[in-house]
Order: C-alpha cells, then sequence, then structure tokens
C-alpha cells in the first residue's frame, strides 16, 4: 500500500493538534496549581522576536487547516487571531480537528501535482502539492507544535517526549 498526501497530511496533523490540546490542558493545570497566571504561560516566548505561546497555537492551526483546504483546492478558512486564554486556545485547537474530520480523502486525492498557491509578504510562492506538504506544511507545523511544547516546558510544565508524541501503540 502507499501513501496518499491525504494520510501523510489530515490524520497526522490531526494527532498533533490532539497532543497540542493535552500539552495546553497541562499547562493550564500547571498554572492553576503552582499559582502562576495563566496569561504568563500563554504569552510566554522563547526569545524577544519569537511569537509567543499563543501565536505558535494559532499558527499550528493556521497550518493544519490551510494545508487541508489548499490540498482540496479550496481557500482555507480565515480565523482572527484573538485567543489569549488555555481555554481559548483549547477551542482552537479543537476547531481546527473538526475542520479536518470534514475534509474528505477524496478531496486530497490526485494533489500531488496540483499546484498550491502560498500569498507571502514577499509575494506568491508556488508549489505542486507533494512539495507544498514535505517542505512547507508538515514542517511549518511541527515547529510550531513543538515550539509550543519548549515554551510550556521551559515554563515548568511537568511535560515530556511522550505528552508530544502520544501513545506509541
Amino acid at each position: 500500500m502507499s501513501l496518499s498526501l491525504y494520510d501523510i497530511t489530515v490524520p497526522v496533523m490531526r494527532h498533533g493538534l490532539a497532543r497540542l490540546a493535552v500539552l495546553l490542558e497541562k499547562g493550564e493545570a500547571h498554572a492553576r496549581d503552582a499559582g502562576v497566571d495563566p496569561a504568563g504561560l500563554t504569552g510566554a516566548r522563547l526569545a524577544p522576536e519569537m511569537f509567543d505561546l499563543a501565536r505558535q497555537v494559532q499558527i499550528a492551526s493556521d497550518t493544519a487547516k490551510g494545508c487541508a483546504a489548499r490540498l482540496a483546492g479550496e481557500e482555507p478558512p480565515s480565523w482572527p487571531d484573538e485567543e489569549k486564554t488555555f481555554t481559548e486556545l483549547r477551542t482552537r485547537v479543537a476547531r481546527t480537528i473538526a475542520y479536518l474530520d470534514q475534509t474528505p480523502r477524496a478531496a486530497i486525492e490526485g494533489a500531488e501535482d496540483r499546484i498550491v498557491t502560498l500569498k507571502l509578504r514577499a509575494g506568491p510562492v508556488h508549489f505542486k502539492g507533494t512539495d507544498y506538504v514535505l517542505r512547507f506544511a508538515l514542517p511549518n507545523f511541527y515547529f510550531h507544535v513543538a515550539t509550543a511544547y519548549g515554551l510550556l516546558r521551559h515554563n515548568g510544565v511537568a511535560i515530556g517526549k511522550l505528552d508530544y508524541l502520544g501513545p506509541l501503540s
């Protein structure tokens, strides 16, 4: 059996988002149990010029929904990036998972050569579907999920690699 673009995007990103939701739950529990201001965690950065935790979650969400939509030949839905609290961030993640769950396999099958255009500040960038997934969407998604993990861990949240990976069976 060969893997399709659907197989390496929608279920993979869905899993990553589900893990991100667990990390956010643990971050909120840490703030509550340690008497830490939750806004200090959702606003935390690894470096001054990097995005904070809330923005990392928003970009992971945008990457996942954008990937599914673009591969399906659709315009990605635009959601305002207003989430600041752990509850709002988990709601955003759940909404993204719901969007992925409604993306039919058939809409993405055969998208390997479909031209995907990203509208970046520097101008549009064009990819074939496979290159978009392997060179942009998946690396970008994992970068932001891993950075969210790193932010939480750096700020004392008791999480480990298995919280990021999830069950291995």
